[in-house]
C-alpha cells in the first residue's frame, strides 16, 4: 500500500502526531438525540415516550444536538445542518423520522433515505444523500401501518408507501471540502428526479448547543448578520466564524429555546423559539420578525426554486475562522473537485482493483459509513442523575434508576457510533468491529478509540467496560484485545509501522478488565463463565441477562470461548510486546495458563455433548441436575474462535517462555489432565480450544446448507429448530426457540430480539478469520466437504473465502441486476440514480439476504470489509 505517498495519508499523519488524531471539525452531529437514554428525565424510564419525535422541532436538547448531513466542531460548539421543505409537509425536514420502540412490530427504525457517500479520515471531503419526497411525507401512514402488523410481518418501510414511484423526489447532495482546518466549503445540489417542476426550499441551518441552560458558559454565545452574505458567530470555545453565503437571500434568526406554550402548554418568554422557523417558512407567520431580528442562537439562510425535471437548484456557502475570512479562496469548484480527487487517490491506495469496480465500490461505501458515524457523545451520568431538566422534579426514585452504578462515566468525546439514528451512542463491544474496519482508513483513530474506552472516565473502578447507554452493566463479549491485536497489525501492513506504546497501553487497562472476569463472571470459580452477553444474549432459548430462574446455574459455552480467546489474544499481545521487551515474557506464561485451564473447564464440564458432537449451554438445577441446552446456533460454535499460532523463530527468542510453555504442558500430561490443541506443523505451533476431531465436528454443521449455511453467509441459529424447535419447561415455565430466518418473532427486548436466523456480520467475521488461522496452519493436510454433503472438499482456507463470498453476494448486483439486501424494493435501485447506492444493514435475512434491522449499522457490518483486504 502506498497510503502515507496520498495528499490525505499525509495529512493523517500530520493528525495521528496529536493528542486527539481528530479533525477540528467532522460529521460529529448526531442524526437522533430524541428518544436517547441521556434525554431521559422520567423517573419511569422510558425514553422514547419522554422526549418523542413530535417534540423533537420545538424542545431543547441538554446533552447534544441533532441534524441531517450535519457538521460541527469536536465540542459541538456550532453546528450546521440541512433543513428542507417540499411545499406541503406540515413541518420542515430538519431531522430524520423513524418509529420509537414500540410503534414498529419490530422495535425502533428509521423510516427514510438517506447514505452516506465519501467521506475521508481526516474529513477533508465528505458527501452524503438525502432523499426529499415531493408529496407530503407519510408520517401518519407509516406509524398506522406499523402499528396494524404482527410480529410475523416485515416492516411497513418508506419505500413501500408508493411515495418514491416515478421518481418523484429530490435527490439533494450535501458535500464538504476543507481548504483548511478551520476553512470549510459546502455545497447543497437539489436535482428534481420526477417527471414535473417541482418546488424545493433549502434551509442551511446554524445551531449553537445550548450550554447556557446549564450555566455552562462565562457568555451566551450568538449569531448574527454582520453584512450582507456575512453570518457572524460567536462562540467562547470556538472563537469566531462566519457563514459566508448569497447575499440576496434571505436569513432569519431565532432562539435555541424550547416552545413551552406547544409542547407543555405553557406560556413562553418571547416568540423566538427552537421551532420558529417552520411556521416562518410554511405559513409566513413572524417572517420578517425573524428576519428582521438579525440575531440569536439558531439561524437559517432560505433558498427556494421551483426545479424542472431533472434540473438543479445549487448552493455553495463557506464556513471560515474569522481570522481566515478575508483570504480569497480558491474557486469552490476547484476545491471540491480536488479534495473528491485526492479521496480517489487515498482509496485507490487502500482498496486498490483486486476485487474490481463493483466491491471496490461497495468497500467505499462501508468506510465512508464508518468515517460518518463519528459523534460527539455528552453524557455525565452523576449529574444526570441529580439534576433536573427544568421540566422533571428531580426524584430519589430516579437518582437510584438506570445507570445509578455508573456515577463516575463522564463522557464528552468524540465516538464512533454503531449508527447516528438507531444507535447513537456508542456500544462497547460494537467499537471493536468498528475499529478493527476503519483502522484499513484511518488505524490511528481506531486505536484512539480502543484506549478511549479503558479511560477512567470510562471504565468502571472494578475493571468493567460500559455496555452500551441503556445498561452499562450488562455484559458485552471481550472482544478488545481482539480488536487491539487486528488494529495493530493492519497499522504495520499499511504504514510499516509498529506501534507498541498502543499495545503496552492497552494491555495494561485490560489486564484490569480481564481481572473483573474472572473474579466476576466466574461465579462458581470452575472457569466457566456467565453472564447476558449483549448480542448473543437473545440467541437463546431465554434472556440470558434476566430470565433465570432462581436456584439455577447458566454455564455458557460462549461466554466461557469469550473468556478463553480474551486470555489468548492478551498472550498474543504479551508475546509481541516481549519480542521487544522481555519484561513480559512471565505475562504471556501467566495468559497462556489462562487459556489452558478455560480450554480445560469448557471441554471436560460438560458443555460438550457427545451425542451430537456439539457445545451447548448447560443449566444446573437447585438439586444439581444438569440439563444441556440443545439449541444448535453460534454460542456451539463461538469455541472455534480460540486459536493462534506461534512461530518456531518466536520460541527461540522468548526462550523463558518456551520453557515454561514445555513445562505447563508436560505437567499437565503426566497427570492426565487436559491439554488444548497444541499441534505442530513445520515452523509453527497451534494453539487452540477445540481438537481437531471437535473442530471438524462443529464445522461439519456450520457448513451444512440443512443447517448454519445459507447462501449469504452462516446463519446465527441453525435452521434444523425451522422443523424442529427447541422447548425447555422449568418449574412453571415454558421456554421455547424455533428459527427465524429475518425479524424474530419473539417480544424479547421489545420486539428486537433479532438473532435466531439472521446472518450478522460480526460472528462471520469472527468464524471466518478463525478458519483463516486453521487453514493456514493445516493447509491442504485437513479439507472438509463443503457444502456438507456435496462431495467438494477444499481446505479451510479456501472455505474461509468462499465464506466471503457468500457475504459480500448480499450486497452484490445478481444475473437479473438486482441485490439480495434490497429483496422487493429491488426496482427502485435499477433507477439510474440508485444503482450504485448500498445500504449496511444490521443483520440479513438467513434464507434471501435481506437487509433487515437498522438500515444504517454500517458499524459493523463494515467488518465485511476487513476480510477483503
Amino acid at each position: 500500500m502506498k497510503v502515507p505517498n496520498t495528499k490525505e495519508g499525509i495529512r493523517l499523519l500530520d493528525a495521528q502526531e496529536k493528542q486527539i488524531p481528530l479533525a477540528l471539525w467532522g460529521p460529529y452531529l448526531s442524526e437522533r438525540q430524541w428518544g436517547t437514554v441521556r434525554e431521559d428525565y422520567s423517573t419511569a424510564g422510558q425514553p422514547w415516550q419522554y422526549f418523542p419525535f413530535d417534540d423533537a422541532a420545538s424542545r431543547v436538547y441538554l446533552w447534544g444536538e441533532d441534524g441531517i448531513a450535519g457538521l460541527c466542531d469536536y465540542g459541538q460548539n456550532i453546528c450546521f445542518s440541512l433543513a428542507m421543505w417540499n411545499g406541503k409537509d406540515a413541518i420542515l425536514k430538519e431531522r430524520l423520522f423513524g418509529l420509537a420502540n414500540g410503534e414498529g412490530n419490530h422495535g425502533e427504525d428509521v423510516k427514510e433515505l438517506y447514505y452516506h457517500l465519501d467521506n475521508t479520515p481526516t474529513h477533508s471531503y465528505m458527501k452524503y444523500l438525502y432523499k426529499m419526497p415531493q408529496a407530503p411525507f407519510p408520517y401518519k401512514q407509516i406509524r398506522d401501518a406499523n402499528a396494524k402488523l404482527s410480529k410475523e410481518a416485515q416492516e411497513y418501510e418508506i419505500l413501500d408507501t408508493g411515495i418514491f414511484d416515478d421518481g418523484k423526489y429530490f435527490d439533494v447532495f450535501i458535500e464538504y471540502a476543507k481548504q483548511d482546518n478551520k476553512d470549510i466549503h459546502i455545497k447543497i445540489t437539489a436535482i428534481n428526479r420526477g417527471p414535473e417542476a417541482a418546488p424545493i426550499t433549502l434551509l442551511p441551518t446554524v445551531v449553537l448547543y445550548n450550554r447556557w441552560q446549564y450555566g455552562g458558559v462565562k457568555e451566551k454565545p450568538f449569531v448574527r448578520k454582520k453584512e450582507a452574505g456575512v453570518i457572524e458567530i460567536s462562540n467562547e470555545r470556538t472563537g469566531t466564524y462566519q457563514l459566508q453565503l448569497d447575499p440576496d437571500a434571505d436569513v432569519l434568526f431565532t432562539e435555541n429555546e424550547t416552545n413551552f406554550e406547544k409542547v407543555f402548554g405553557t406560556k413562553n418568554k418571547s416568540l423566538y423559539t427552537k421551532d420558529a422557523f417552520h411556521d416562518a417558512i410554511i405559513t409566513g407567520a413572524n417572517y420578517d420578525v425573524l428576519k428582521q431580528k438579525g440575531s440569536g442562537t439558531k439561524c437559517c439562510s432560505v433558498h427556494k426554486a421551483m426545479v424542472e425535471p431533472g434540473g438543479e437548484k445549487v448552493i455553495f456557502l463557506r464556513l471560515v475562522a474569522d481570522k481566515y475570512a478575508e483570504e480569497n479562496p480558491k474557486s469552490q469548484e476547484d476545491i471540491f473537485q480536488e479534495r473528491k480527487a485526492e479521496a480517489d487517490e487515498f482509496y485507490q491506495a487502500i482498496i486498490g482493483e483486486n476485487h474490481g469496480k463493483e466491491v471496490g465500490n461497495i468497500q467505499r461505501l462501508a468506510l465512508a459509513g464508518l468515517m460518518w458515524s463519528k459523534q460527539y457523545y455528552h453524557y455525565d451520568v452523576q449529574r444526570w442523575l441529580r439534576e433536573s431538566d427544568g421540566i422533571t422534579p428531580v426524584s430519589e426514585k430516579r437518582s437510584q434508576s438506570r445507570n445509578s452504578k455508573w456515577k463516575y462515566l463522564k463522557n464528552q468525546d468524540v465516538l464512533l457510533m454503531p449508527d447516528k439514528w438507531e444507535y447513537p451512542w456508542f456500544a462497547a463491544w460494537d467499537t471493536a468491529f468498528q475499529c478493527i474496519a476503519l483502522s484499513i482508513a484511518d488505524p490511528f483513530f481506531a486505536k484512539h478509540q480502543l484506549i478511549l474506552l479503558m479511560r477512567e472516565w470510562f471504565m468502571h473502578p472494578n475493571g468493567q467496560l460500559p455496555s452500551y447507554e441503556w445498561d452499562f452493566s450488562d455484559i458485552n463479549p471481550p472482544v478488545h484485545a481482539f480488536a487491539a491485536l487486528k488494529v495493530y497489525k493492519r497499522e504495520h501492513q499499511i504504514y510499516g509501522s509498529k506501534d507498541l506504546h498502543f499495545l503496552k497501553s492497552i494491555f495494561q487497562k485490560l489486564i484490569i478488565n480481564f481481572t473483573w472476569w474472572v473474579n466476576k463472571v466466574d461465579n462458581n470459580g470452575n472457569n466457566i463463565f456467565e453472564g447476558g452477553f449483549l448480542g448473543l444474549d437473545n440467541i437463546g432459548v431465554f434472556n440470558r441477562s434476566w430470565e433465570i430462574p432462581e436456584g439455577v446455574t447458566l454455564d455458557q459455552a460462549d461466554g466461557t470461548s469469550w473468556v478463553g480467546m480474551y486470555a489468548l489474544n492478551m498472550m498474543e499481545i504479551a508475546v509481541e510486546i516481549a519480542k521487544y521487551d522481555l519484561s513480559f515474557e512471565d505475562s504471556a506464561t501467566k495468559f497462556y495458563e489462562h487459556f489452558v485451564i478455560i480450554a480445560d473447564a469448557l471441554n471436560s464440564l460438560g458443555l460438550w455433548n457427545e451425542e451430537d458432537s456439539f457445545f451447548y449451554d448447560m443449566l444446573t438445577t437447585e438439586h444439581n441436575r444438569q440439563v444441556p441446552i440443545k439449541v444448535r446456533s453460534v454460542i456451539g460454535v463461538s469455541p472455534l474462535f480460540d486459536v493462534t499460532t506461534i512461530s518456531v523463530d518466536c520460541f527461540r527468542k522468548l526462550k523463558d517462555f518456551h520453557k515454561r510453555y514445555n513445562w505447563f504442558n508436560n505437567y499437565r500430561n503426566e497427570f492426565n489432565l487436559f491439554v488444548p490443541n497444541t499441534e505442530r506443523h513445520d515452523d509453527e505451533t497451534l494453539l487452540s480450544m477445540v481438537k481437531e476431531d471437535r473442530l471438524k465436528a462443529i464445522l461439519k454443521y456450520v457448513f451444512d446448507e440443512a443447517e448454519f449455511l445459507s447462501d449469504h453467509g452462516i446463519r446465527s441459529v441453525s435452521k434444523y429448530h425451522e422443523k424442529f424447535p427447541y422447548t425447555l419447561v422449568l418449574g412453571q415455565e415454558t421456554y421455547s426457540l424455533s428459527y427465524n430466518p429475518g425479524d424474530s418473532t419473539s417480544n424479547m427486548f421489545g420486539g428486537n430480539s433479532n438473532w435466531r436466523g439472521p446472518v450478522w456480520m460480526p460472528i462471520n467475521h469472527m468464524i471466518i478469520t478463525s478458519l483463516k488461522k486453521y487453514g493456514d496452519f493445516y493447509g491442504d493436510d485437513l479439507k472438509m466437504e463443503f457444502p456438507t454433503g456435496s462431495g467438494e472438499e477444499k481446505n479451510l482456507r479456501q472455505i474461509a473465502d468462499a465464506l466471503t463470498q457468500r457475504l459480500l453476494k448480499i450486497f452484490l448486483r445478481d444475473e437479473a441486476g438486482d441485490r439480495p439486501l434490497y429483496a422487493h424494493v429491488n426496482p427502485f435501485y435499477k433507477r439510474p440514480e440508485n444503482k450504485d447506492l448500498i445500504l449496511f444493514h444490521e443483520y440479513f435475512n438467513g434464507e434471501t439476504g435481506r437487509g433487515l434491522g437498522a438500515s444504517h449499522q454500517t458499524g459493523w457490518t463494515a467488518a465485511l470489509v476487513d476480510l477483503l483486504i
